[in-house]
């Protein structure tokens, strides 16, 4: 294979990419399948995060979630393969769907070293930022091997905290199983929920308000500042943009990190975090 042949970043729709991110870096997407009652949708193409959100409230009930079969993944990747380019697919965490395994089934299809597959171990923000280490490095020229190789490196180090609305008791428990019943809304306590290894496990669960948990939870990451790398942080929200604007200002005040992205939850996740969700994603320095 020529050494000038360019590598396509795909992601599933979980990844909750933001649009501005796909035109800039020519990034594809895999959507997911969001289900209400008997009607099958595209996640991001035949439905919003938006519709989800009306659909909930209307309701009181959460979608399902399906993930795509190989067949989809092979259709996907074929025009980018027949155009000359390698692909590298960055998939939710293994632990929680069968994405994976599927994106893996496809891989095989094609001639050897054409398809890489990439367990991200990590969801929304956390996959998020595997994303984005991965379409830097292929801007600078790095190969789908390279790549493959950096991420895998990386996606322990990557952290994902997710600070979940504890006065939003109606969360089902779904396959990705991210949301647990974890407490009383009269206690006001708030969970912290977290990824570690590609799972879904509850941390911290601070007592108070809205805003003195945020301040505890922002604490607890800064005091980590030393082993966090300068370059970059992904707050993801649903329905929380004050909140994630506020701590997007607080880290720049209190900090060096270059940048700090707000990205907005998908249809995917807020069907298993809820309509009120916050998460911050960070990479330790190795």
């Amino acid at each position: 294979m020529s050494s000038i042949t360019k590598v396509r970043i795909f992601a599933d729709s979980i990844s909750d990419i933001p649009q501005e991110w796909i035109e800039k870096y020519n990034i594809n997407l895999i959507p997911l399948y969001i289900a209400f009652d008997e009607r099958t949708y595209l996640d991001r193409i035949e439905m919003d995060r938006f519709q989800v959100y009306k659909k909930i409230e209307m309701t009181g009930k959460f979608p399902e979630i399906a993930v795509p079969e190989p067949s989809v993944f092979i259709n996907a990747f074929s025009p980018i393969i027949q155009n000359g380019e390698d692909v590298l697919f960055i998939s939710m965490s293994s632990e929680l769907s069968s994405m994976y395994q599927n994106s893996l089934i496809a891989a095989r299809e094609f001639p050897a070293g054409r398809v890489t597959v990439v367990d991200s171990k990590n969801i929304s923000a956390g996959t998020a930022m595997n994303v984005f280490i991965a379409v830097q490095a292929a801007e600078q020229g790095k190969s789908a091997l390279y790549i493959s190789g950096l991420l895998r490196r990386k996606r322990d180090e990557i952290q994902f905290n997710v600070l979940v609305d504890g006065y939003e008791n109606r969360l089902k428990r779904g396959r990705v199983n991210i949301i647990k019943q974890l407490l009383g809304s009269k206690l006001r306590i708030q969970p912290i929920l977290y990824v570690s290894h590609g799972r879904i496990l509850s941390g911290v669960k601070y007592r108070g308000n809205k805003q003195k948990v945020l301040r505890k939870l922002l604490d607890s990451i800064l005091s980590q500042i030393h082993r966090i790398e300068q370059d970059q942080i992904i707050i993801a929200q649903n329905k929380e943009e004050e909140t994630a604007e506020w701590i997007q200002r607080k880290i720049y005040e209190e900090t060096n990190i270059r940048d700090v992205f707000i990205i907005e939850g998908g249809c995917a996740i807020c069907s298993h975090s809820g309509t009120h969700s916050l998460g911050i994603s960070f990479v330790l320095k190795s």
